[in-house]
């Protein structure tokens, strides 16, 4: 008998001795309607402070939530990142942890400081003549006004967490402790102040971290320069040569003090012959290129012929000078371009000898400090030829003013009128970009605070052996953080902007060195945690901070702000001990982008501050697509937001999406993926939905013990074993397979809608419906039941948070009851059985053969249903045995079922029957509708069976 179908009309209907299933659990989930309600619910009976309550004493597990910038609403990627948090400690919590969560902001930084600068611009004010004070004080109401409507958001989401004692990085105690973290780097001396090449913005005006840098495709004009070799002491033969260079940035040649040269480059000096219109080289120009890169150079310089003098080593460079190719322009460049090694020259591209311009490159820098260190006498300068905002210094004669990025033809000019032009052109390349401005940036030297990473603190090498102890999910991560650890240069860790925790240091003028003073330090930290961080730039701050032993006209006040990744950086230093939670967590997790950021600049602020990381494990996820790959794009309209989302399906759709991919692989979403995980989700709730109806009017007498049960009850029992280990060893911590949830929520749906919705709940929906209430079976199936709905709702739980709660208390009414103060089921080891499970494998495969070959019979009308069946099934004797007949024909769905053993005909080892079709014999029962003999004449046309249950009603 199935849900489905009607009883035919007779005599008496015998629909009301059924014992059809009966809820008041709708099928209809209207999540966007009912969820608000479970969240003021839950609010109301203040469930997430009970559940601290009760959690008292248990092993502790934390995820330190990394903070989301405060600047705008919810996005997608946000919805994934958070959600995903929340299954992870929700699951955590109902294994037996006190997973307590709490949830932060980063609220300071350049987007938000942009976003109050583009108001004044579109007001015609001018940002710069606002006092400081009143500048951050804005920064701060706009970052709190979009700190409350996530806060909203993310709870819409069902997302559970300490929001009343949420932290924010612009909180006044949090202010104290960044200052305190730099403060340690300070008084241990790693933190120091030096010149040295950074990403910097022109439009923003401050130094950028690489994690603030994204590469876009970019056209840059491009150039062949030439430097007379002036003095060769390796080679008299170079004397009057030109050495030629090529780069993608002529705005660096004003910034030009040397050449690089490869020393284990084999190069050419070629005689140009002659050239084709429109070239600048002149014939009978001597030339230097490396050999490999000759024939690119002359067909980009239009050199027609040329015939080549000599080959040589990049070794007889060694010790020559060559002449800027500006000397002479605005009367001056007149320095000499020394050429250096360099074993990072390449002849894969240009022309084998790179043009050095130390202010604006890392390399370049390295290269010439290495020079200056060995050798006195012939110090190399670092000039500053640009200036904040990206236009040349004075620095730079002859382009004062001019912006760097327009450079280009005023460079050509100037080259052209000397001779020193060889070739112009045009590349098209990846360059890097500011994420927040979208505008290219520049490297350019200027005095910034650091980070040592290689002094007496070793922090890059205790970074990497940190990263050798922690546990990555997935484990490509551990390689993708080492190498850029590896790598690295010193911390940068100073902006040039307002809104921010400063970096609260005096410079003794006199000396250049910081101040070190534990008693300026304390003064400072309290103010900040009393005051906030605008303490700082209070009238009198210096004199009030430095006391009276000290004149502040000694000092430079740093006003300087630390980068926003030192603060994220910091967040377990005020968030972790304070409260009395672990350190290190247990677990940080987000996106993949932040093994360059949230989680590099943590490892290295607290290893710097503590020598160990402040995380056990990391976990990271991809970033979100549409369902065609593509980047999500308000052009091109293929944007999903998850506030649409909830307003359409509600949030459980979402948490499902989240939990049914591979969160370690980009997850693509859009409206045919939202319809698939609303109908997977329909699934999920019928299978509630059923087994709450079936459950009706269950009470404790009805349970049968394990060893009561039949093998198909046992074995039910035995698969949520194997969920049940399956969701531990990913909420555990201590799990090898620890936070790899990776597949367990498929499962579990798949158990829903094979083992049981289409195996299980089909084969005893005619012992539930008619056996009589006191049957073994029917109490077999209803003890099993009880279990089953008791542990999908709690392992649905951290995922479909909102339906999980209304399966549990559409059975277990209580006004101050909740499933999410409930643990996962304590599943006995005795329902494990290794042995039952394979023997059910088998039958299953043996029935989906006789159900595949009953479908075909229906399809082509010999049969109705599978009930009008008692096919006689010929196994190979051991499958045979494997139940009887009578079980055999309940678990096919058919009135009855011959078994004949036979020995032939069944190849060894495989699966195999031989179905010999028989219309079962005699009439259909009216209550239950199998086709039996006995019914044949009997009153009322019933079975034995559903006449004795009748009778006895």
């Amino acid at each position: 008998m199935t849900d489905a179908a009607t009883p035919e009309t007779s005599a008496r209907d015998y629909r009301g001795t059924v014992f059809l299933p009966k809820t008041a659990f709708p099928m209809r989930g209207d999540l966007p309607k009912r969820e608000p309600e479970w969240i003021a619910r839950w609010q109301k009976l203040d469930l997430w402070n009970r559940i601290r309550a009760q959690s008292k004493g248990r092993p502790t597990f934390v995820l330190h939530d990394g903070p989301p910038y405060a600047n705008g609403p919810l996005h997608i990627g946000h919805a994934l990142n958070k959600i995903l948090k929340d299954v992870i400690n929700r699951a955590a919590q109902m294994a037996g942890h006190d997973a307590n969560y709490v949830p932060g902001w980063d609220c300071h930084g350049l987007p938000i400081e942009w976003k109050i600068e583009e108001e004044y611009r579109s007001k015609g004010n001018d940002k710069d003549s606002v006092p400081t004070l009143d500048f951050r004080a804005e920064c701060r109401a706009y970052a709190q006004h979009w700190l409350g409507v996530q806060r909203d958001e993310f709870t819409r989401l069902g997302v559970f967490g300490d929001w009343q004692g949420r932290y924010a990085t612009m909180d006044f105690p949090s202010e104290s402790v960044i200052a305190g973290e730099i403060g340690k780097f300070l008084m241990n001396g790693s933190l120091y102040r030096g010149l040295r090449p950074v990403m910097w913005s022109p439009v923003e005006k401050t130094a950028l971290a690489e994690a603030e840098i994204e590469y876009h495709d970019h056209v840059s004009p491009t150039l062949h320069a030439l430097f007379r070799v002036l003095r060769a002491p390796a080679s008299r033969h170079l004397v009057g040569a030109d050495v030629v260079i090529w780069t993608t940035t002529p705005w660096t040649i004003p910034g030009n003090r040397a050449l690089a040269y490869g020393p284990e480059i084999t190069y050419a000096e070629i005689h140009v012959d002659s050239v084709a219109d429109g070239a600048l080289v002149k014939p009978g120009a001597r030339m230097l290129v490396a050999l490999a890169l000759l024939p690119q150079f002359c067909a980009d310089a239009k050199i027609a012929t040329h015939t080549l003098v000599r080959t040589f080593p990049g070794t007889e460079f060694e010790g020559a000078a060559c002449a800027a190719p500006l000397r002479g322009h605005a009367g001056a460049y007149n320095h000499d371009a020394l050429m250096l090694a360099g074993d990072y020259v390449t002849d894969d591209a240009g022309t084998g000898i790179v043009h050095i311009a130390p202010s604006h490159g890392e390399e370049d820098f390295a290269l010439v400090v290495a020079h200056n260190r060995l050798h006195p006498d012939s110090r190399i300068e670092i000039p500053e030829c640009v200036g904040d905002d990206g236009t040349y210094t004075v620095q730079a004669p002859g382009f004062e003013g001019q912006h760097v990025f327009k450079a280009h033809t005023s460079v050509y000019a100037a080259l052209t009128a000397l001779g020193t032009l060889a070739a112009t052109g045009k590349l098209q390349h990846s360059y890097p970009h500011s994420w927040r401005s979208k505008k290219p940036v520049i490297y350019r030297a200027t005095p910034q605070w650091f980070i040592a990473m290689d002094d007496e603190r070793q922090i890059r090498a205790k970074s990497l052996d940190a990263i050798a102890k922690t546990h990555f999910v997935p484990d490509i991560g551990r390689n993708r953080i080492g190498s850029m650890v590896a790598a690295r240069p010193d911390w940068c860790i100073s902006r040039q902007r307002a809104w921010g925790v400063p970096i609260a240091v005096f410079v003794e003028k006199r000396t250049g060195e910081p101040l070190r003073d534990p008693t300026v330090m304390t003064r400072i930290l309290e103010a900040f945690r009393v005051e906030g961080a605008d303490a700082w730039y209070q009238p009198g701050a210096a004199q009030r901070f430095l006391g009276n032993e000290r004149n502040p006209d000694d000092y430079e006040q740093v006003m300087d702000i630390v980068d926003v990744w030192f603060e994220s950086g910091s967040t377990h230093a005020f968030v972790l001990p304070p409260r009395g939670l672990p350190f290190p967590a247990d677990l940080y997790l987000e996106g993949s982008d932040q093994h360059r950021g949230w989680f590099h600049s943590s490892l290295l602020e607290s290893v710097g501050t503590n020598g160990v990381a402040p995380f056990k494990a990391i976990l990271t996820h991809g970033f979100v697509l549409d369902e065609q790959g593509r980047k999500m794009s308000k052009s091109l309209g293929n944007v999903t937001a998850p506030q649409d989302v909830m307003k359409q399906y509600g949030a459980d759709i979402l948490r499902l999406w989240v939990m049914n991919a591979d969160t370690s692989l980009d997850l693509r979403i859009g409206p045919e993926i939202l319809k698939q995980q609303a109908e997977l989700y329909r699934r999920i709730r019928n299978t509630l939905r059923w087994l709450l109806g079936s459950l009706d009017g269950f009470s404790e007498s009805e349970k049968l013990p394990h060893d009561q049960l039949p093998e198909l009850e046992r074995w039910v029992l035995h698969r949520l074993t194997e969920l049940d280990t399956k969701l531990r060893a990913a909420a555990d911590p201590a799990s090898p397979t620890r936070f790899d949830w990776t597949g367990v929520y498929p499962e579990i749906h798949n158990f829903c809608s094979t083992d049981l919705s289409a195996f299980y709940f089909d084969i005893r929906k005619d012992a539930l419906y008619c056996d009589a209430p006191d049957s073994l079976r029917r109490r077999a199936a209803r003890t099993v039941l009880d279990v089953l709905h008791r542990c999908l709702c709690a392992w649905l739980a951290p995922v479909l948070s909102f339906t999980a709660e209304e399966a549990w208390l559409a059975r277990f009414p209580s006004e101050d009851g909740s499933i999410h103060l409930e643990d996962w089921p304590a599943i006995p080891a005795a329902w494990r059985d290794e042995a039952l499970a394979e023997k059910w494998d088998r039958i299953r495969s043996i029935r989906r053969l006789i159900t595949g070959a009953l479908e075909r019979l229906r399809a082509s009308g010999v049969i109705g249903s599978s009930l009008q069946a008692a096919p006689t099934v010929r196994l190979p004797p051991a499958d045979a045995k494997l139940l009887s007949a009578d079980d055999w024909a309940a678990v096919c769905i058919v009135s009855a079922m011959k078994i004949q053993p036979e020995d032939d005909g069944f190849p060894p080892g495989t699966i195999s029957a031989m179905i010999d079709h028989a219309v079962a014999p005699g009439e259909k029962c009216e209550r239950c509708w199998r086709v039996l003999p006995e019914v044949v004449g009997h009153s009322g046309k019933l079975c034995r069976r559903c006449d004795a249950v009748v009778g006895a009603a």
